[in-house]
């Protein structure tokens, strides 16, 4: 199943208190929920205007679906192509 990186432009998201992010994730996996097993949110990042997530789903469009319903904006969605980390530079 492809994985995606959503990058969401919110304003101020960095000073977001723990009971905004909690709130926030309740949306998402209500939505989720509602679009059934094929996507998954495996986690986001948060920084000062801007959340990236990392999700698993079939399609850009099914993203774009949880974008729409959750009212969470999906300014850019990439898929990844490869995943890399200090292992791989001892991979032969």
């Amino acid at each position: 199943m492809p994985k995606y990186v959503i990058e969401r432009e919110i304003p101020g998201a960095g000073a977001m208190t723990g009971s905004d992010l909690q709130g926030a994730s309740q949306k998402s996996c209500s939505v989720l929920n509602t679009l059934g097993p094929d996507i998954q949110w495996v986690q986001s990042y948060v920084t000062d205007n801007k959340i990236y997530c990392v999700y698993i789903a079939p399609s850009e469009d099914l993203i774009r679906q949880h974008a729409a319903q959750s009212g969470f904006p999906a300014n850019s969605i990439s898929a990844v192509r490869a995943v890399i980390d200090p292992t791989t530079s001892e991979q032969a």
